[in-house]
């Protein structure tokens, strides 16, 4: 790895020289000599640039890296970049669980939002898990609200499971036939006598993919 090399294609005006140093910056081992030249594009005209940044950033596990995605969270117009920075910061573990949820409840974009979920899904913590789902659960996106959904079903077997399985059972009936579809699937992670009377009545449900989802693994 040339380092010099790297430097001048971070100067660069050009955006293909610049994303090319940061892929090679990669394999840099050395936070001392990555986490500062990561820093010096956070504020790159270039939202892609950024991104890179970003997930450059969660490689390196360091104070100064930690920082720097808060700042790219906090502050990045872009919410691709915003969304790449959080699921960095997801790989400092339960340090980055408070950021998350602050972040989740100030930030209200979907593409933000269901990455974050994305990433509390990963941090085997249940009960922020329950909480943040919970919260997705309001959402006025509905991939939003699939996205919770999905969450809830991997508490089945935890403390937080009657939570959870309680939330599911509201939405059998929902009026939207995906939330419906959604229910299904997470349903069947529950070894719960209501969770298997809901994918019976799921099973008559009007819509043929709610049906399907119902029945699958029956058959």
């Amino acid at each position: 790895m040339d380092i010099d090399r790297i430097e001048a294609y971070l100067r660069s005006p050009n955006m293909q020289d610049r994303l090319k140093g940061l892929t090679e910056l990669r394999q840099c081992d050395s936070p001392e000599i990555a986490v500062p030249l990561l820093k010096s594009k956070l504020r790159d005209p270039e939202f892609l640039v950024r991104s890179f940044v970003a997930m450059g950033l969660g490689k390196q596990q360091t104070e100064a890296s930690f920082e720097a995605l808060l700042e790219l969270i906090d502050r990045d117009r872009d919410p691709n970049v915003r969304a790449e920075a959080a699921n960095s910061l997801s790989f400092f573990g339960e340090d980055a669980i408070p950021h998350l949820i602050a972040t989740f409840q100030q930030d209200t974009h979907w593409l933000m939002r269901r990455s974050i979920l994305a990433a509390m899904a990963e941090l085997n913590n249940p009960a922020q898990l329950l909480k943040i789902a919970t919260l997705a659960l309001q959402d006025d996106d509905q991939t939003v609200k699939e996205s919770a959904i999905d969450c809830l079903s991997l508490l089945a077997a935890t403390e937080q499971q009657e939570e959870a399985l309680n939330a599911l059972l509201v939405r059998v009936s929902a009026d939207w036939w995906r939330t419906r579809l959604r229910v299904a699937y997470a349903l069947k992670k529950f070894q719960d006598p209501r969770a298997q009377e809901a994918l019976t009545q799921l099973r008559q449900d009007e819509n043929h993919r709610v049906v399907g989802a119902a029945m699958e693994g029956l058959l």
